[in-house]
């Protein structure tokens, strides 16, 4: 039924198919697994130019990751955002003891591996003949058949009805790459897709699938206090979902707590945070926060926010320093 639309699908990737991108051009199971975790809400230009080569550079092996600390494994990831999946990637490599299943079910017991990346990882490492189902493929698939409403079950069932049997990776990987270079959300390249001739959604490719209600992004005020003693600094380990295991100063409500070093603005992917920050040399004592030389502070995994927040720091000391040293000149 599908002959033909496969046909077009592999000639269009046999000239176009990003062929060279590392992690298909590798047999290892945990590079692959490593790409698709760091793929997940980061777009491929970022990965491979900043983070992939040099994670595997610091963590060869999913034994090496295993058998590392937490905070090891996040400053790794740091900039890369989205660290819950750092968090479930250290979480999975301890959970099998740093040998990666080779088959979608035991796949699935792993922290932070769904049913998409367990046939991703099965598919790309082991050549099992599974469809995938990213964010890319499903907006095909929405398109191809015309398909209004978001039903992930029904998806799959399209995934594996228009999947190529005789030829799972080359499929996968040709579809992957149609999503991202032409199948795109906004502008469709409808006329050089490998599709054209049998998508359903092409008269009107931007009304499939329907549109998620449009929310405003919220803004969270807060104040950020660096707490110093002599010459180190107070920060604690995040416990809750957001940002957990990384390191940060003390955040509390928007109000003076000292000497005002200066304002920032972080923009994550569900608000945006407006932050005054305070210089606080008021005694502070809370066992939950640690304290630390500021060269120290930046050997730590921090989130955005919080590099802002020791930037600063930085700048008001340095200008401290050429102040004082005005001085006495």
């Amino acid at each position: 039924m599908y002959k033909e639309v496969h046909k077009s699908l592999l000639d269009w990737y046999d000239k176009n198919g990003r062929h060279e991108l590392p992690w298909r051009l590798t047999n290892d199971p945990y590079k692959v697994y490593v790409s698709e975790i760091m793929l997940q809400q980061t777009q491929v230009k970022t990965v491979l130019e900043r983070f992939y080569f040099p994670f595997l550079e610091r963590f060869p092996t999913l034994m090496d990751v295993a058998t590392s600390e937490l905070d090891d494994v996040l400053k790794k990831w740091e900039g890369l955002g989205y660290y819950t999946r750092a968090k479930n990637l250290h979480n999975a490599a301890r959970q099998c003891g740093g040998i990666l299943p080779n088959n979608v079910h035991d796949l699935m017991q792993l922290s932070g591996i769904g049913r998409s990346s367990a046939h991703a990882i099965a598919a790309f490492a082991y050549r099992e003949p599974l469809p995938i189902l990213d964010a890319n493929v499903k907006r095909i698939l929405h398109r191809y058949y015309a398909l209004i409403k978001r039903d992930e079950k029904k998806l799959w069932e399209y995934a594996y009805a228009l999947f190529d049997t005789n030829h799972p990776f080359e499929y996968n990987q040709a579809m992957m790459d149609v999503g991202a270079t032409v199948c795109l959300a906004k502008n469709p390249l409808c006329t050089v897709c490998p599709f054209e001739s049998w998508c359903a959604g092409k008269p009107s490719p931007l009304s499939y699938p329907e549109s998620k209600p449009k929310t405003q992004k919220p803004v969270r005020h807060h104040a950020i206090i660096i707490h110093q003693r002599e010459n180190r600094f107070a920060l604690r380990q995040r416990r809750k979902r957001f940002l957990h295991a990384l390191w940060g100063f003390d955040q509390q409500e928007p109000k003076p707590y000292g000497e005002f070093l200066g304002h920032i603005t972080q923009h994550y992917s569900h608000f945006t945070l407006e932050a005054d920050l305070y210089l606080s040399h008021e005694r502070f004592e809370d066992e939950e926060f640690e304290w630390f030389e500021i060269d120290e502070i930046e050997k730590l995994s921090l989130s955005r926010a919080d590099h802002k927040a020791v930037a600063l720091l930085r700048y008001n000391h340095k200008k401290r320093e050429e102040h004082t040293g005005d001085s006495k000149s």
